[in-house]
């Protein structure tokens, strides 16, 4: 199998490391219109690079692209794949940017259309799921993301890096990142009240913190604070109610549930093995982009149902959307 990454930048260098990591065999060749960042590529992973996609598939047959490049330049990308005949594995686009057009063409074309939602596949996710799910009473939950806007990207202005757009902003992607799987866990919204403003001095355009109240259809409340001006990057879970307690700081080795009768909490270790990277937070967990990787390609060859599809971030979209409005 061949594969083309799309985008050179710091995701698109954890897809090819990931993607060798599941199965050496599988060809790699790398498309950016930056040549610093192909020629980065080829001397790190010893990868074929293009300077664009028709000049890559008019040189070698490719069959699946990964598309990697920022948000906004994904709708025409995965279209262009598509036309291709190529199967598509993207990262969160988090506009609705032809979205209809390309969930159809994908369908005519017979084409897996596979949308990124990593938190999905985090251990920690499925464990708050089964603890959350398998209790017959209500609970609440209170859960805290944030993290200097300045600090996502150290090494490159904000203002240069798709956060910074207010299209497809900072607190945007966090949104888009959290809410498919609290929606998972605990169940449809329907209904949200948010207070938000701009509270930071940063150069921008949007709104950098929220403060939602959620309700959920089967009796499940929760607050939820998202922003961009936390100095100290935080991710603060609690889940409570009568029957369960459980925090988690967002870390692979950081849940914790409340013992009842011992009155202590206690670690709950999900992980043989964490895999991190040095220069992410201990939020960052490759393990799930590789279980995401994975069920990518089991979708492809063996058609498994993948967790999150495009019909379901347009749902989510469309809440963010109204959270912003």
């Amino acid at each position: 199998m061949r594969v083309v990454v799309i985008g050179l930048g710091s995701m698109g260098k954890r897809r090819i490391r990931l993607i060798h990591k599941y199965r050496d065999t599988i060809q790699i060749v790398g498309v950016d219109t930056n040549e610093e960042r192909r020629k980065a590529c080829e001397d790190e992973y010893g990868i074929e690079t293009f300077s664009s996609l028709s000049e890559a598939v008019d040189t070698i047959h490719i069959d699946c692209a990964f598309v990697c490049t920022s948000p906004l330049s994904h709708s025409k990308i995965i279209t262009q794949c598509l036309n291709y005949g190529l199967h598509v594995f993207t990262e969160l686009n988090l506009v609705d940017d032809g979205y209809d057009e390309n969930i159809l063409l994908a369908r005519q074309k017979g084409l897996m259309l596979f949308l990124s939602s990593t938190f999905l596949y985090r251990e920690e996710i499925k464990k708050i799921r089964t603890l959350s799910q398998q209790i017959d009473s209500t609970i609440n939950y209170t859960y805290h993301i944030g993290q200097y806007l300045p600090d996502w990207h150290p090494w490159e202005n904000y203002k240069d890096f798709f956060v910074g757009n207010k299209r497809s902003n900072g607190c945007r992607e966090i949104f888009a990142i959290e809410l498919p799987w609290l929606i998972d866990v605990f169940g449809d919204i329907i209904k949200i009240d948010a207070i938000k403003s701009k509270m930071s001095n940063l150069d921008i355009d949007f709104n950098d913190n929220y403060l939602l109240l959620i309700q959920h259809k089967n009796g499940h409340k929760g607050t939820l604070a998202v922003d961009v001006v936390s100095r100290k990057a935080v991710r603060n879970l609690e889940v409570y109610g009568e029957k369960l307690y459980l925090q988690w700081n967002g870390s692979p080795t950081g849940l914790y549930v409340y013992d009842f009768e011992a009155k202590k909490d206690v670690n709950i270790k999900l992980y043989e093995e964490i895999d991190q990277l040095n220069n992410y937070s201990s939020f960052v967990v490759e393990n799930a982009y590789l279980n995401e990787v994975i069920s990518f390609f089991e979708a492809v060859t063996e058609g498994k149902i993948p967790a999150y599809s495009f019909e379901k971030d347009k749902d989510i979209l469309k809440i963010i959307d109204e959270i912003e409005a």
